[in-house]
C-alpha cells in the first residue's frame, strides 16, 4: 500500500497533501520521504548555533537522544550569508537528512549538488537512485529564499 503523497505547496512554504476523489492522494512515496526528510526541522545539535537569537532548537521532542533524528537542520541557515561555507553546509544537512534512506535500503545512493541560482536564493539538486538503477530527480530552488 503506497503512502499518502505529500506535495510542496511553493505559495505557502510548507507541505500539503491532495485529494484524489473522496481520499487522500497516494503515491510517490520517494518524492514524500525525501520532502518530509529535507523540510520537516530536525533538532539542532548542541554544537549548533540557534539563529535569531532563540535556544530553541527545534525538531521534533520524540528525537531527543535518538540516534536517527526526523528532518533537516537547513533551517539554522536563515539567516546565514550567501558564502561558499552556507553552500556546504546546506550540502551536508541535506546529506544528512537523506542518509535514512541510503541506511534502510530505500535508494542506492544520491547525488546532491547546491548553488547560489540568485542572489538570496538557494537551489539544490538531489538525484535518488533506486536499487533498480532507475533514478529520480527534484529540484529544490524555492526553499531556501531569503537567504542573505
Amino acid at each position: 500500500m503506497a503512502d499518502t503523497k505529500t506535495v510542496w505547496d511553493a505559495a505557502n512554504s510548507r507541505g500539503d497533501w491532495q485529494i484524489a476523489g473522496p481520499l487522500l492522494a497516494s503515491g510517490d512515496d520517494l518524492q514524500t520521504a525525501m520532502l518530509i526528510s529535507l523540510f520537516t526541522d530536525r533538532m539542532a545539535d548542541d554544537s549548533d548555533v540557534i539563529p535569531g537569537g532563540t535556544n530553541d532548537p527545534r525538531g521534533w521532542w520524540g528525537d531527543d537522544g535518538q540516534t536517527v533524528k526526523i528532518g533537516s537542520r537547513l533551517w539554522l541557515l536563515s539567516r546565514e550569508k550567501q558564502t561558499q561555507e552556507t553552500l556546504q553546509r546546506a550540502y551536508d544537512y541535506i546529506v544528512e537528512a537523506l542518509q535514512w534512506l541510503i541506511d534502510d535500503g530505500v535508494v542506492a545512493k544520491f547525488d546532491v549538488l547546491v548553488e547560489w541560482t540568485k542572489t538570496g536564493e538557494l537551489g539544490a539538486h538531489v538525484v535518488a537512485y533506486k536499487q533498480d538503477g532507475s533514478a529520480a530527480a527534484s529540484a529544490y530552488a524555492w526553499a531556501w529564499q531569503g537567504i542573505n
